[in-house]
């Protein structure tokens, strides 16, 4: 059976980006990129939305207000590029062009479930919100990690994260801090029903 991973990157504030900030907000440092390239094999699940920026980045698109990819964006594009990749949408249309895509039509909750049922191996998100709320409310995730950057973006933060969210208790099976200055923090979710206080719904 597959495992699945919410996998967000933040500012502190819960973005997932910010106008006029490069990737990874200019702050990753050298543990923190040595830590990415050990990554174990994973198959990455996304949206539209998506899939249209990070194939265009492989594409060679830049990332407004950028003149340029530095390196260290330019190595995690081609990763993804390398990995395997199935991306859920109604609207793209087949043969998708970025490599190692696979195009969904079903609904998500659904196929990931089967995917998890059927498949062995780690099944991670990548950005996709929406797709991410749906994959936690349906009770299909079981690991849930974010990667802290050490800003808060609160005039310039785009995408926030949890907005539409159930309430979610989470048990912390994993911490480390990269560069003395971006903090990992892993839990496994459970969603409830009211708050534990709280008279039920």
């Amino acid at each position: 059976m597959s495992e699945l991973l919410v996998d967000f990157i933040t500012s502190l504030d819960g973005y997932a980006s910010g106008e006029g900030w490069p990737g990874f907000w200019g702050l990753e440092g050298p543990e923190y990129l040595a830590w990415l390239g050990e990554q174990p094999e994973v198959t990455y699940l996304m949206g539209a939305k998506t899939y249209r920026l990070m194939s265009g980045f492989a594409a060679g698109e830049v990332p407004s207000g950028q003149d340029e990819f530095r390196p260290e964006e330019e190595e995690s594009v081609d990763q993804l590029t390398r990995a395997s990749k199935v991306v859920f949408s109604s609207s793209l249309e087949a043969p998708l062009t970025w490599a190692n895509a696979t195009l969904v039509r079903d609904d998500a909750v659904g196929a990931v479930r089967a995917m998890k049922e059927n498949g062995s191996g780690l099944l991670s998100t990548i950005g996709s919100l929406s797709l991410c709320r749906s994959l936690l409310r349906a009770g299909l995730v079981d690991r849930f990690r974010v990667v802290m950057f050490p800003v808060i973006t609160g005039a310039t933060g785009a995408e926030r994260i949890y907005d539409g969210y159930p309430d979610v208790a989470l048990d912390m099976i994993e911490h480390r801090t990269f560069d003395g200055r971006t903090q990992l923090v892993e839990y496994k979710p459970r969603v409830l029903e009211h708050p534990p206080l709280g008279a039920p719904a």
